[in-house]
């Protein structure tokens, strides 16, 4: 685990930096002349996530909620044709505007059916 490490000598922060005579990784202070044998050699450590697609949160009440719009829109598993809808929530740099619709008889989960199979996203 990385942590942070400070000068013995002056309490400035120390930085990770290789010595070439001794062929080891060392903590140097730029203040002083102060360093010491760095034990962890993890410097930088980036963890990659993967980048998930837009996935619907459906509660139970969803469709009594009074602030999300109606639109006639069949719904693909009861054939009810009255569901809300709202806009996709994910917070990222480009987003689609995805609407997600929910069944008001079923609670049925879905997306435009006119949309492109391969855009759809996953639910």
């Amino acid at each position: 685990q990385a942590s942070l490490h400070f000068c013995s000598e002056c309490n400035n922060l120390l930085y990770p930096k290789a010595d070439p005579d001794r062929r080891v990784m060392v903590y140097a202070c730029r203040i002083c002349a102060y360093d010491e044998i760095g034990e962890n050699q993890c410097v930088y450590r980036n963890d990659l996530l993967t980048v998930t697609r837009e996935q619907v949160g459906v509660t139970a009440d969803l469709a009594s909620d009074p602030t999300l719009a109606h639109q006639k829109m069949g719904c693909p598993k009861c054939g009810h044709d009255d569901a809300v809808f709202f806009q996709d929530q994910s917070k990222r740099k480009q987003t689609r505007m995805i609407l997600f619709y929910v069944c008001t008889k079923c609670n049925h989960a879905f997306t435009d059916p006119s949309l492109d199979l391969e855009q759809q996203p996953e639910m």
